[in-house]
């Protein structure tokens, strides 16, 4: 066991549903282990200002289905300086805290590791983005709950589609990877899906339309993600589309940061309190710069380093099953 006596938790970047469930894990398997918890607000730039706080195991009550998150998260400029960064380390000496448990994406982890290689100061991370874009598990927090939200959402605008044998384009989050417009597309039954990791030009889109969409459909649905690679995301293709396909009746939906939101899921909610309890014991593992990860539902523990420099690839099985089932 370590010497460690105290941690301190953040919440980072963009919001995930289930970090609520993920920083009361934190909090409660620390205080499981005698161990004090500081709670930090605003995410590293709440650490450069020192705005930490003392939580107790009743500051985490009521808090597992709430979406959002409770220590609030914000993006610092000044934490990507090693000023800033430097003032970061004194304000967590100045608290006694031993070791941070931070909750983000790949932007977060980026921070972290820089962080714990500079002070050499033990930093556990937790997957919490709705892109599920991180390598070395299968699942990030709150991927499932945005994932059903999508659903939802094209489920109910299909409702409206059909009614006037209308096509929609229907924009999904996903800078930088499909899998949420993947995923969401078979389980809506979208006829075509547009991601990032896929060079798809318009040409390919255009034969696409004119070829596969001669069938007799009351509707048809093609989801895109925000970072396709036609270029100008589902509004400009839906323009294009409707200039030259004049006899398609074409909408557009954003679904935007509805996706965000909401009470997590089951599998959020228990995933997140996995992983939560994890990080603090690989703490008092003598663990550090790594990624609490789950693969196979089991829980596994990823060097940041191999987390950030490899690239979480699509399953091309799924991508064949979008052009099978779109028949």
């Amino acid at each position: 066991m370590t010497g460690i006596k105290k941690i301190a938790v953040l919440t980072s970047g963009g919001d995930a549903p289930g970090m609520n469930a993920a920083i009361r894990a934190v909090v409660r398997g620390a205080i499981y282990n005698d161990l004090q918890v500081m709670g930090v607000y605003r995410g590293y730039d709440g650490l450069i200002k020192n705005d930490l706080f003392e939580m107790t195991s009743k500051s985490v009550s009521n808090i597992i289905q709430q979406g959002g998150t409770i220590l609030k998260s914000a993006r610092s400029k000044e934490f990507r300086t090693p000023e800033g960064r430097k003032l970061a380390h004194d304000n967590l000496v100045q608290n006694e805290v031993d070791a941070l448990v931070v909750i983000g994406g790949d932007g977060t982890f980026a921070g972290a590791r820089i962080f714990g290689l500079e002070f050499n100061f033990p930093v556990v991370g937790i997957p919490g983005t709705i892109d599920n874009d991180l390598y070395g598990t299968d699942y990030t927090i709150g991927y499932d709950t945005a994932l059903n939200t999508v659903i939802d959402a094209v489920d109910k605008i299909r409702d409206t589609a059909s009614a006037h044998s209308r096509l929609f384009f229907i924009e999904v989050m996903g800078r930088d990877a499909g899998f949420l417009a993947l995923r969401g597309g078979i389980a809506s039954g979208a006829e075509a899906v547009l991601v990032p990791e896929i060079d798809t030009d318009y040409q390919h889109l255009d034969t696409f339309l004119r070829n596969g969409f001669k069938k007799e459909k009351s509707s048809s649905i093609v989801l895109v993600a925000e970072g396709e690679k036609i270029g100008g995301g589902a509004i400009k293709i839906a323009e294009k589309v409707a200039q030259e396909h004049p006899n398609y009746d074409v909408r557009v939906t954003i679904l935007g940061h509805i996706q965000r939101g909401g009470s997590p899921s089951a599998y959020d909610r228990v995933s997140a309190s996995q992983m939560g309890v994890a990080a603090v014991e690989a703490l008092l593992d003598d663990q550090k710069s790594i990624m609490i990860g789950m693969v196979n539902r089991e829980i596994v523990f990823v060097p940041f380093n191999k987390a950030l420099k490899n690239k979480k690839s699509l399953n091309p099985d799924l991508l064949r099953l979008i052009d099978v089932l779109s028949i």
